[in-house]
């Protein structure tokens, strides 16, 4: 499963640590890490699954047929396999730190020994709960020839749009760079973000229609976890912005300026998305206040009706009070028609009340 983060707080398993420890922070899991090695160039795609460490062991390049390895790694909760690939592909200990940490947010980062570090989470809605957002921690690394991912699990993968590409030789992912595939994959990852706004968007066209019509029960509920979603959201997709940008640097040899166009689309999709979230956060800011106001106006309402009712009871009861006095010397007690004389006094009270206050457009 993936990882909730919350803001909340809780206990980390890598702190006083020693800076490049590899501890993996997140929650528990029984599966066993899945590799996954992609060797592709236009004329050739091969493919290879196995949970053994072999399959990830660098090979040598032909020079007259060169190709892209991709390794695609579905479990980073076991420190001793992270730390073989690690050493494999000489990769810095704080970068396989960052891919162990669950906790981390996205960032780009170039490190000394020609990698270019990238982490970002994908987002997705939990089958059994599909108003709750949960994120998954993915990792890539960029090589010279090479790329490799590091996922958190692989339960509704958003990368297989991307390795479907890539077997049906579609576009220009054959034909091209790992550079390319990085663009590849996290675009697929951007775009997915949108289906996630559009179940946002689903959600708040229902609750806005309850809001209106009146709907009271659970509405208020709903909008704050809504609201809490919007806000766990937008802190995981907020960085992306800057992030982006820097993959676009003009003296990064690791992605060549082709691929910068390709990029900078990237850039702006997200930026897209951080203005429909921050749309969607006052749209929902709004239905609050809708909601508060709704809630206001009928208590008002309810309380002219009692007020109403009560100003009509008053002189009634003053009369009932007058008469219900255990005196002799009362007059009216006497007279024959005394009680429907009363009555009709009444009657002729709550008459004219009713009719001054529909007069007052009180009513």
């Amino acid at each position: 499963m993936a990882t909730r983060i919350r803001t909340h707080r809780k206990q980390r398993k890598n702190l006083l640590t020693s800076p490049g420890t590899l501890t993996y922070v997140g929650k528990s899991v029984d599966i066993k890490t899945q590799i996954k090695r992609i060797e592709y160039n236009a004329s050739f795609y091969h493919e290879a699954i196995d949970s053994n460490l072999d399959v990830c062991l660098p090979r040598a390049e032909s020079t007259d047929q060169p190709f892209v390895t991709w390794l695609n790694v579905t479990g980073i909760h076991e420190p001793d396999v992270i730390g073989q690939i690690g050493k494999m592909y000489q990769l810095h200990p704080l970068m396989l730190e960052d891919v162990m940490n669950t906790d981390q947010k996205p960032k780009v980062e170039t490190y000394e020994n020609g990698h270019l570090f990238v982490t970002l989470k994908m987002l997705h809605f939990d089958e059994n709960s599909p108003t709750e957002l949960w994120a998954e921690h993915i990792s890539f690394v960029l090589g010279k020839n090479y790329l490799i991912s590091f996922q958190e699990e692989q339960s509704g993968d958003v990368l297989t749009p991307v390795i479907d590409r890539l077997k049906a030789s579609v576009g220009k992912t054959r034909r091209s760079g790992p550079d390319y595939l990085l663009y590849a994959l996290v675009d697929v990852i951007v775009d997915n973000y949108f289906l996630v706004l559009e179940n946002f968007g689903d959600q708040l066209d229902q609750l806005e229609d309850q809001v209106i019509s009146g709907y009271q029960s659970q509405s208020l509920s709903e909008l704050y976890s809504i609201k809490r979603e919007l806000t766990f959201a937008r802190r995981l997709i907020w960085p992306l912005r800057d992030m982006v940008a820097q993959l676009v640097r003009p003296d990064d040899p690791l992605v060549s300026k082709r691929v910068h166009p390709y990029m900078r689309d990237v850039n702006d999709h997200v930026m897209q998305i951080i203005e429909s979230l921050d749309a969607y956060r006052e749209l929902l800011a709004s239905l609050v206040d809708v909601h508060l106001s709704t809630i206001s106006n009928r208590m008002n309402q309810v309380m002219k009706t009692l007020t109403i009712f009560s100003a009509i009871f008053m002189p009634i009861t003053f009369i009932v009070g007058v008469y219900g006095m255990n005196f002799d010397n009362i007059p009216e007690l006497h007279t024959r028609n005394g009680y429907f004389i009363t009555w009709g006094v009444m009657g002729m009270v709550t008459l004219g009340m009713l009719g001054y206050f529909r007069w007052k457009k009180w009513l």
